[in-house]
């Protein structure tokens, strides 16, 4: 173990250090209380040893400024105490010690205490791991339920949690945000012809596409079936519409045959595109009908094509 003995007295100071190092640990000194917490701060330590009374920093401050520290490991923390100052021992349990050791040096009960705190700092350490792992689990089956399992695209939990904190920004900072729909066109006829294995294959593509184009800052999500979503922060229609132009090139680009006919053409994305700003008020809900009423329109206008909600009569 790394072990740090702190004690002014240097004739004991020698004893005990040789005394650790004998059962075999590493060992580092201080004289005073100042520079044993230097090195707790620097360093990390399994156990340390303090006298009680010492210059600087007595060793009941010590003892709570380690205690109080935020620290990923566990200090075993043994006071060194003379027989006229045993009753003092329950002040330096309450202060967050873990054992003491009389004066003068007792080989053996040293030996003993050494092996507790070896078999205590253990059990931390164990403890420490198992709840890191489970926290990554937590944070995996969050991700998880925030993701769609086909496109791997955020899914509509994600959705709803993103669009409450836009419409928090929104209010408050007076934000701009652009969200536009964009869904596949014909699905439901590629999926009669090609199956939905095929159809589902189609799916991932079409996302990977839209997020490979999309900005970093741009929210992509699943939306549902065939339909997807994205919110671009800070963009007005007019430049929210060559983004989305974009998208829809890159999806038509994969060249995906749509039918079994060579005349069939090829899959892509009708995209409706609509703002969310302190100009256009009405929020999220009213956002999201009208870029459902701007896909609908450009539907209606021959499919594979971008329509803004701002061109709508």
């Amino acid at each position: 173990m790394r072990v740090l003995i702190a004690e002014d007295d240097p004739v004991l100071l020698f004893i005990l250090k040789t005394a650790v190092e004998q059962l075999g640990h590493e060992c580092a000194t201080a004289e005073d209380g100042l520079k044993a917490w230097e090195i707790v701060q620097a360093r990390p330590l399994d156990v340390v040893i303090s006298d009680w009374m010492m210059p600087g920093l007595d060793g009941i401050e010590l003892c709570r400024r380690i205690r109080n520290a935020s620290r990923p490991d566990y200090i075993y923390f043994i006071f060194l105490t003379g027989l006229g100052e045993k009753s003092q021992t329950r002040a330096g349990i309450e202060a967050g010690a873990d054992d003491y050791l009389l004066k003068p040096l007792d080989q053996h009960e040293l030996q003993l205490r050494m092996l507790v705190a070896a078999r205590i700092t253990t059990l931390h350490a164990e403890l420490t791991e198992k709840t890191r792992e489970l926290e990554q689990m937590n944070q995996q089956l969050a991700e998880q339920g925030r993701t769609d399992a086909l496109t791997k695209l955020g899914n509509r939990l994600r959705l709803h949690e993103d669009l409450e904190v836009l419409a928090a920004r929104a209010r408050r900072y007076g934000q701009r945000y652009c969200v536009a729909m964009c869904d596949v066109d014909h699905f439901k006829r590629y999926n009669d012809t090609h199956g939905h294995g095929a159809g589902d294959d189609v799916l991932r593509r079409v996302a990977a596409a839209i997020r490979s184009t999309a900005r970093t800052e741009d929210g992509v999500y699943r939306y549902g079936g065939e339909e997807f979503l994205l919110i671009l922060p800070e963009q007005t229609l007019p430049v929210a519409a060559v983004a989305l132009e974009r998208v829809r090139k890159a999806v038509e680009a994969l060249a995906i045959p749509r039918d079994t006919a060579p005349s069939g053409g090829v899959v892509t994305v009708s995209v409706g595109i609509a703002a969310l700003g302190a100009r256009e008020g009405g929020g999220v809900e009213r956002m999201l009908k009208q870029a459902d009423a701007a896909l609908y329109r450009a539907k209606a206008a021959g499919r594979n094509n971008v329509q803004r909600a701002d061109t709508m009569a």
